[in-house]
């Protein structure tokens, strides 16, 4: 049987995981899935015909360090998403990329330092009485922060030690993400899979369930679709996996908020037929890869 090892983190606890929902599917098509966490140093990567980086939300702390695990795995055996591809998505620069190629993203100021004396000018460029700080490089929502104009001088002296030596991005705060959510559109090898809607929890602004995010299984409209499958298109070469997030503008038009290229939850437990779909098509990549 085949060895495919599922990149994740030391420690689990406190996060939602659904990987585990494609290992039988996996070992129905020969495949034995084990889930490893990247900073085990002891692990022969040779081992696997296959790595597929998936639940690593702690990477973030360590950019390098993780970068150069994938190294270390891509130049020994099969790496899914490719590692190019997973180096441009490290950084949310790569929105910028996608921007110039004519994707329409939230209204974003990119900033390589913080200057407090600037801060005020961010309310008013992106004409917007509530903003939102993260880091260029982040998962799961750490260090990201809603700000209201009228209490912004007050959060000066939050924002300055979190931002003072890392780029960071500067956004409008959609405010259908607490009226509506945030849409996710799944696809496996550029073939769409299925679609949720994340709702904050009441007073926040996080989506993600270890925040207390609710999620629901939707149909999505074919605007919407044609939306993420435009975003998709950029991506070169085919991810195994992409999640496009999408949120609507006060116009009612589809936006993206991120591309999630490197570690996003995939919602198997959602659609009963995803955790095959996903391993059919793995499965078909690497028939194709091992002739």
């Amino acid at each position: 049987m085949k060895k495919v090892a599922f990149l994740s983190m030391d420690n689990l606890d406190g996060f939602v995981c659904y990987d585990h929902l494609t290992f039988e599917p996996l070992r129905n098509l020969g495949w034995q899935a084990e889930e490893i966490s990247w900073r085990n140093p002891h692990i022969e990567w040779d081992r696997y015909d296959a790595v597929i980086v998936r639940s690593t939300w702690d990477y973030q702390s360590k950019p390098g360090k993780f970068s150069a695990v994938l190294e270390k795995i891509n130049s020994v055996t099969h790496l899914e998403n490719k590692l190019s591809i997973i180096k441009w998505n490290m950084n949310k620069n790569y929105l910028k990329d996608l921007q110039d190629k004519g994707i329409k993203i939230v209204n974003t100021v990119w900033e390589k330092a913080f200057i407090p004396q600037k801060f005020e000018y961010y309310f008013d460029f992106l004409d917007s009485d509530e903003i939102i700080i993260k880091p260029n490089i982040s998962a799961n929502a750490e260090n990201t922060f809603r700000i209201k104009k009228d209490d912004s001088k007050n959060q000066l002296h939050i924002m300055e030690p979190v931002f003072s030596k890392r780029e960071f991005m500067v956004q409008k705060f959609m405010k259908n993400i607490i009226d509506e959510g945030e849409y996710s559109l799944f696809y496996f090898g550029e073939e769409y899979s299925h679609s949720i809607l994340k709702v904050p929890k009441e007073k926040d602004f996080r989506v993600q369930e270890e925040h207390g995010g609710k999620i629901f299984s939707i149909n999505p409209d074919r605007e919407m679709k044609r939306t993420a499958e435009e975003i998709l298109n950029k991506v070169k070469p085919a991810p195994l996996y992409a999640r496009i997030d999408l949120v609507k503008t006060q116009d009612n038009e589809f936006v993206l908020i991120e591309l999630e290229l490197i570690e996003p939850s995939l919602y198997f437990n959602l659609d009963d037929k995803s955790p095959h779909r996903f391993a059919g098509i793995f499965n078909e990549w690497m028939t194709l890869r091992l002739r």
